[in-house]
C-alpha cells in the first residue's frame, strides 16, 4: 500500500510540475523523507498524509483507493470505483477504466440528503462541466444564479464560472457528471 500512495504522490506533484523542494517546502517535510515515500521505502502517518493531501487540494480517502485499471473500455456496473468521498456527502464514482489518455472524466455522484447551506461553496477551476440529472432534486449554484433540477435536466458550463451543488430535499440526488480537465491524464 505505501508504494500505491508513493506513487499518488509523485503523479500529484508531477503534474503540477512541483519539485520535491517545493512539496517540501509547503509541508514542512524533508525532501529525504518526501523522495523515499514516493519510492515506497517509508510509510506515513495519517495526519501528515493529511497535510500532503490538503496541499494537492485532494481528499484523503483519494491516497487509499485501488489504482487504475490499465486498457480495459468497459466498466460494469458492478466494477464502478468510489472517486471521491465529499466532505459535505456525496459519493464519486469513476465511470471509465482508463483514463490516462482521456481529455474528459466521468463521473457518477450519489449526493446524500439534507445538505446546509454552510456545506456549499462555490468554486472554479480550468475546463468545462456537463450534469445530467438522473434522480432527485439537484440545487446547482452557478455564478450568482440557484438553479433546481429535475431528472431529465442537464447543464453544461464553463469551470471558470463559480459553481456548485447541493440537495436540500431528504432523498438522495444522483447525477451524471463530465467535466474537464481529466486528473488522471498523462
Amino acid at each position: 500500500m505505501k508504494e500505491d500512495i508513493g506513487l499518488k504522490i509523485k503523479q500529484l506533484r508531477t503534474s503540477k510540475n512541483m519539485t520535491l523542494k517545493d512539496l517540501s517546502e509547503k509541508t514542512n517535510l524533508s525532501i529525504g523523507f518526501l523522495s523515499q515515500l514516493e519510492r515506497g521505502l517509508t510509510s506515513i502517518a495519517t495526519d501528515t498524509l493529511q497535510t500532503i493531501a490538503e496541499v494537492f487540494d485532494v481528499e484523503l480517502s483519494y491516497f487509499f483507493l485501488k489504482p487504475r485499471v490499465k486498457n480495459k473500455q468497459v466498466v460494469r456496473s458492478y466494477e464502478k470505483e468510489v472517486y471521491n468521498i465529499c466532505t459535505f456527502g456525496c459519493i464519486q464514482y469513476n465511470l471509465s477504466n482508463n483514463l490516462d489518455d482521456k481529455q474528459m472524466l466521468p463521473r457518477l455522484v450519489e449526493i446524500l440528503p439534507n445538505n446546509t447551506e454552510e456545506d456549499i461553496q462555490p468554486y472554479s477551476h480550468e475546463g468545462e462541466e456537463f450534469i445530467y440529472i438522473l434522480e432527485g432534486t439537484l440545487t446547482l449554484f452557478l455564478d450568482e444564479k440557484e438553479y433546481e433540477l429535475y431528472p431529465g435536466d442537464s447543464v453544461h458550463f464553463s469551470s471558470l464560472q463559480h459553481h456548485n451543488w447541493a440537495n436540500y430535499t431528504n432523498k438522495m440526488v444522483k447525477i451524471l457528471v463530465t467535466s474537464t480537465p481529466n486528473p488522471y491524464k498523462k
